[in-house]
Parts: C-alpha cells; structure tokens; sequence
C-alpha cells in the first residue's frame, strides 16, 4: 500500500493517479508493493533527518530507508517541497515532473538502481525517464 503524509503545508492533487503510477511501476521491475510511505516536508525537516541518520550536514529533495524484503518493496521516502521546487526552476522543468521525478527516483532505489558512480547514474537517469511516460491521466 502506498500511502502519502504531509509534513509541511503541500499537498498532493488526485493522490490515486500517483499510486495507481506507482503501483504499475513496481509491477513493472517484476517487483510486488509493500508498505511505501511518502512524507512531503520542507527543508528544515529533512535537514534534520539527514543529520540525525545520515550525519550529512546538507540539504535534499529526498531520502528514503528501504525496508523491502526480497521482492517485496517497503520504505519510507521523505521528500523535501521546498527543494523539488528549486530544483524544478534550476533544471528548468514544472514542479509537477520533478515531483515525479523524485517520487519514482525512490521506488528505484527500491528495485535495486543505485546513483553513486556515473554509470549508474545514468541508469537511473534512464529509467526515471522510462517510468515517468507511464504516469498517464485519463481524458474524460
């Protein structure tokens, strides 16, 4: 089940297309979905989780602790509004994709891609792209 929780004063429009989209990307790397959580907050919260956990004294848009079990993802994934939105201005897409962008980057992580060396990075960049075309909205 995947679950979304506000920390901040965001909050996600039509949450049932973002889990339906989720859901099918899970389904998509032959994984089966957990528990996944999503906790939207600003950067002061996430600062401080990163220190506390990571003893990392920067800011991100996201961080996520992966609980899965074998092929069954769980996980928490905070991701930081206030950075999704300047990354957004910096990269020069709308919000909207780099919250997706974000969004799908943990599932990933989850399946098992990883964004330390260039090579994966770049895997990562490729299935980000990948399983951001299947977000779809329906036309009435």
């Amino acid at each position: 089940m995947i679950s979304f929780n506000y920390e901040s004063n965001f909050n996600l429009d039509n949450e049932s297309l973002y889990v339906d989209w989720l859901s099918k990307v899970i389904t998509s790397e032959l994984k089966n979905e957990g528990e996944i959580n999503y906790i939207f907050c600003d950067d002061d919260y996430l600062l401080e989780i990163n220190q506390q956990y990571l003893d990392h004294d920067t800011l991100t848009d996201i961080i996520s602790f992966d609980y899965s079990v074998g092929n069954e993802l769980h996980g928490d994934i905070f991701i930081s509004i206030e950075r999704v939105r300047d990354n957004a201005k910096d990269f020069n897409v709308s919000f909207e994709d780099e919250l997706k962008r974000v969004m799908v980057h943990g599932v990933l992580h989850y399946c098992g891609y990883k964004d330390k060396s260039e090579q994966d990075e770049q895997l990562m960049r490729e299935k980000e792209e990948e399983k951001m075309k299947m977000f779809h909205v329906k036309q009435k």
